[in-house]
């Protein structure tokens, strides 16, 4: 009965201390504190990505007269100098891939240098360069990125890689794609790795427990952003692999103890 008690006294023991606090697990437990103020400054970061290399734009040129802006919409221009039509999922036929130095070769302007720009500043920047010298009208110009992803590696539920087709996603939604953090990732310790336009590397490390992270520029996330959730020091413990070596020489020993009993039986008869 002692054994027994002192069983159940060590597995009560080891399961309490495979459990996480209620502060370790719980999101933005201070958000009641934030200011009104804070948290309406950063609304008009949403969506602004800032234009890399290798990233694929679909940039729209739009007007009262389609006519005029068809130039300026690299479809139609690709099958007007071409004399033919082109199959539209012919990716490199609609969409724009920045290449290594930031630039693009965009319809009758030519080269243009955009790297390190937001989506906005591109708009605003192709529409000058068309209105007034080509059109008299002011277009509309609308750029979006097409290979918006973010890697998600660790301890999610799900982890994996997410493309929002929407050319955006903030810290939160990714953690939501991504089946949740389990409850044995560490929330006060997410990592945040990201390149920069100018090919820097950029690491920051966000604590979930603390709501001010959604206050914060990294909440917005950049393409090709990488997260990574550690687990905690007690799935750390609870994970461990046996060497090679030792399970040979277990299989070994077992081997030899089996063959040790057979001819100790066999002595006896």
């Amino acid at each position: 009965m002692k054994i027994r008690n002192l069983f159940l006294l060590a597995l009560a023991t080891v399961m309490l201390a495979a459990c996480n606090p209620k502060e370790d697990i719980t999101y933005m437990t201070n958000i009641d504190k934030l200011p009104a103020g804070a948290l309406g400054a950063v609304t008009s970061q949403a969506g602004d990505f800032n234009i890399k290399a290798g990233d694929l734009l679909q940039i729209n040129v739009a007007g009262s007269n389609e006519d005029a802006v068809k130039p300026f919409n690299k479809i139609q221009y690709v099958n007007a100098i071409a004399g033919t039509n082109y199959n539209t999922g012919d990716r490199s036929t609609v969409f724009y891939l920045v290449d290594d130095n930031g630039n693009i070769d965009f319809p009758v302007l030519g080269k243009l240098h955009i790297g390190g720009m937001t989506k906005k500043a591109v708009e605003d920047y192709i529409t000058s360069l068309i209105h007034p010298r080509y059109l008299t009208e002011r277009p509309d110009v609308e750029c979006r990125i097409q290979n918006f992803r973010v890697f998600c590696i660790g301890d999610f539920g799900h982890p994996g890689v997410i493309h929002a087709e929407n050319g955006r996603l903030n810290l939160i939604e990714a953690i939501a794609q991504s089946g949740d953090l389990a409850l044995s990732g560490q929330r006060d310790n997410l990592l945040l790795i990201r390149t920069e336009a100018n090919g820097q590397r950029y690491i920051k490390r966000i604590n979930l427990n603390d709501a001010n992270f959604i206050t914060s520029p990294e909440f917005e996330l950049q393409q090709n952003d990488i997260l990574y959730v550690s687990p905690n020091k007690y799935k750390k413990r609870s994970i461990w692999s046996v060497p090679p070596t030792f399970t040979f020489g277990l299989s070994m020993l077992g081997t030899a103890m089996s063959l040790i009993t057979f001819v100790t039986v066999l002595a006896k008869k």
